[in-house]
């Protein structure tokens, strides 16, 4: 089994990431906007009338916006091309472009909340060069973290391409947890990144982290071990407070060795204990009997699904192929004899969509040429019924897919049968328009057809058409998040946009 790189396709986490790093951008200005000024002091002790807006509120304000701001343009337009290698040099002067922009934006606002530092030096100047000299030495600071940030995302979301090799042989390794980890790995850089304090960011740090590690403990040793028991949820939180109760001190040392304060150290590693014990540990719980649960589920639909799939089977048996087949090719070489070449034409692709659905429809996904193929096939089938109206118009701008690209078979189809079915009338003008284009990993498919109010007491008029149902729900189970489906409909025509992400 080969392993997957994380950057030869769309990253799926994109959304996760982003919005992490907004909860996290979020959570810095409420910090801002509840927090007390830290430099008053030092402001009063120089001498110099500082205010708390204009010398800490509005320059953090606009800090944390540039951070933040960077960090995602950095993060989803400039890293994705320089790693596939698009246009090198324009990227690597983007990224010198926005060390050059943070570190004089930053200066520029440390010389507000600063400002008390223009009395320690001899000359104003000398003041402003410490303090740019100390911003460009921060924006590089935040550039190496970047840099070392960028590394170990890439990395994490290559083991989490590869997951499913990974937890064959590391089973609490899934890809949910190595999710969590992406996700703690945002958040602790945009806390470094933002300054928001490294209280803050500590604490949050373990906190978090402590989560993730008690989850996987929890969900792939602790549980199962317990239900062995007479009393399994009992044992299961015995041995999580014996866990927590454990990993008090070393926790507190640690945070006491970056935070330099014990009694912050050892209130939030008490505070770390509780919050695991009362919060996570039901929460994994809880998981847990879930999942179970959803497995047991699966188990019968499987079953139910297995006698299904049994049945079709026997019934598709009934219908001999050999025997369909054969009866269109006497029907073929009898049209051929009698000169009727329309007729024949007509059994022929008949036979061929015949065997498409025979064959290759149960398939789960095949190339989309045998698709087009199909539709083609159709199409002309109908055009033999249909052309001899001057009042019908069918256009089609079908192109080929030379490439190896695979797409779900029959997902196409519905939409031009609706079309034919709902678009066409013998006594009415009518017009049918169908496009379909790829471009890349993405294809484009338009349908437009004219369409015809039925009468009463016709059997299809409150039907919505041929599979369209089925092919929504398809779609959701198949392409989710990787197809855009419009569908407009006025009392003259119908129209069908869908974009797909193969």
């Amino acid at each position: 089994m080969t392993l997957e790189s994380p950057i030869e396709k769309p990253l799926q986490h994109n959304k996760v990431e982003f919005w992490a790093a907004t909860t996290i951008f979020v959570f810095a200005l409420f910090s801002l906007s509840t927090s007390n000024w830290p430099d008053r002091e030092l402001f009063e002790e120089a001498g110099v009338g500082g205010r708390y807006y204009e010398h800490y509120f509005w320059p953090q304000l606009i800090r944390y916006t540039l951070l933040y701001l960077a960090f995602l343009f950095l993060n989803f337009k400039v890293v994705p091309k320089l790693l596939n290698k698009e246009r090198l040099v324009l990227q690597i002067g983007l990224i010198v472009l926005l060390y050059l922009v943070v570190g004089f934006v930053t200066g520029i606002l440390d010389t507000y909340t600063k400002g008390y530092l223009l009395v320690d030096k001899d000359t104003e100047q000398q003041t402003y060069d410490f303090i740019f000299q100390e911003s460009f030495r921060n924006a590089l600071g935040l550039v190496v973290l970047f840099c070392l940030y960028t590394f170990i995302k890439y990395s994490g979301l290559y083991l989490l391409s590869n997951s499913t090799v990974i937890q064959s042989r590391y089973r609490m390794l899934t890809r949910d947890t190595l999710t969590a980890f992406i996700v703690w790995m945002v958040s602790v850089f945009l806390l470094l990144a933002l300054r928001v304090g490294s209280e803050i960011t500590v604490v949050w740090a373990f906190i978090s982290l402590s989560a993730i590690l008690l989850y996987c403990f929890g969900f792939y040793f602790l549980i199962p071990r317990s239900l062995k028991s007479k009393h399994p949820f009992k044992k299961y939180m015995l041995l999580v407070f014996g866990i927590m109760a454990l990993a008090y001190l070393p926790v507190a040392f640690l945070m006491m060795l970056l935070l330099n304060d014990e009694d912050t150290a050892f209130g939030a590693s008490m505070f770390n204990s509780v919050f695991q014990l009362v919060v996570m540990a039901p929460a994994i719980w809880f998981l847990f009997k879930r999942q179970m649960k959803g497995n047991e589920e699966l188990y019968v639909l499987k079953q139910e699904l297995g006698t299904t799939s049994a049945n079709l089977d026997f019934l598709r048996s009934q219908i001999n192929p050999h025997f369909l087949f054969n009866a269109l090719n006497t029907l073929y070489g009898t049209a051929l004899q009698e000169n009727s070449e329309r007729t024949a034409q007509g059994i022929q692709m008949l036979g061929d969509m015949m065997r498409f659905m025979l064959h290759e429809n149960h398939q789960q996904k095949i190339l989309i040429s045998r698709e087009i193929e199909y539709m083609r096939n159709y199409i002309d089938l109908q055009l033999l019924r249909t052309s001899s109206s001057p009042d019908m118009v069918i256009e089609t701008k079908i192109e080929d897919v030379l490439e190896r690209k695979y797409i779900a078979p029959m997902l196409l189809i519905p939409f031009v049968e609706n079309a034919f079915k709902h678009g066409i009338s013998l006594k009415r003008k009518s017009w049918i328009r169908i496009s379909l284009h790829c471009d890349q990993d993405k294809l484009y498919f338009d349908v437009y057809n004219s369409t015809h109010t039925r009468s009463e007491q016709d059997p299809e008029k409150d039907k919505s058409g041929i599979g369209l149902a089925n092919v929504r729900q398809r779609l959701s189970l198949l392409y989710p998040e990787r197809h855009e489906l419009i569908i407009r409909e006025t009392p003259e025509e119908y129209f069908v946009h869908l974009t797909l992400q193969l």
